[in-house]
């Protein structure tokens, strides 16, 4: 393992486009990486769907709504009706201008129709101990970062972000299901080499990772951050890349975020 920080994942992910492409040197990136990136950052070396091949997706978690529970809210069109009445009171936080948990409620505020205060922060820990402390109201987080707070009642979740509910949050409804059609965002990370690798190499990776994730350890590993196992063919997984390439491509435009 070579964790490469900074950039917003973008170091790391060019190292991985920039090794050889023989099968040795893969790069785990998730949504952020792949398909924010490219958009968000103006200067970056590389396309991730023209110089990456994907591999296979590893695993997959939804986007959680949260809020503080002194906020009086039930439901998701119960937050669209306040900030409908409220527009621009309601404190949305996220781990930073840019990040998936930003560009994930700027989808719905547009789906919506909504107008609130984006509150950005440094680093998803920090967004969520000012939601605790009711500093701010709502937030779109992972559901990792977020499921603990669940459980002990010190933050209340509205919907989930995926098209099914979430084994790990059962009780809680989807978004679409509570009342807003059409927003369906996963948070997905996934196996990628150099595009120059051979499809050989890419069949055999993926068959080896398609195994270790069957496996009931890495399954339960995963369903205990509120992950699921990826379960895509590379084929499938390669046409999903592009597609979430291009509509957070869209996301990033329309809410302005750029870093340089």
């Amino acid at each position: 393992m070579d964790n490469r920080a900074w950039a917003g994942g973008s170091i790391g992910t060019e190292a991985a486009v920039r090794s050889a492409p023989d099968g040795y040197t893969m790069v785990l990136a998730s949504t952020s990486e792949i398909a924010v990136n490219p958009a968000l950052y103006t200067r970056l070396a590389y396309d991730t769907v023209r110089d990456l091949a994907a591999v296979a997706m590893v695993a997959s978690t939804p986007i959680v709504v949260i809020m503080h529970p002194s906020m009086p809210l039930k439901t998701v069109k119960d937050l669209v009706s306040l900030a409908r009445q409220r527009p621009g009171d309601i404190n949305v936080a996220s781990a930073g201008n840019g990040t998936f948990t930003h560009l994930s409620g700027e989808l719905f505020r547009s789906i919506a129709g909504v107008t609130w205060t984006h509150v950005p922060y440094k680093g998803a820990p920090a967004a969520l101990a000012d939601l605790v402390s009711g500093q701010v109201q709502v937030m779109f987080s992972s559901l990792p970062a977020a499921v603990g707070l669940i459980n002990s009642g010190r933050l209340k979740a509205l919907a989930v972000s995926t098209a099914n509910r979430s084994d790990t949050l059962a009780q809680v409804p989807t978004v679409m299901e509570s009342g807003v059609p059409g927003y369906e965002v996963v948070y997905w990370y996934g196996l990628f080499v150099p595009a120059a690798t051979s499809r050989e190499t890419i069949a055999r990776l993926h068959s080896e990772i398609a195994q270790a994730l069957r496996t009931q350890d890495v399954i339960a590993s995963l369903a205990k951050q509120g992950a699921t196992p990826g379960a895509m063919s590379q084929a499938q997984f390669a046409d999903f890349v592009k597609s979430e390439a291009a509509k957070w491509g869209k996301v990033v435009k329309a809410s302005g975020a750029k870093v340089d």
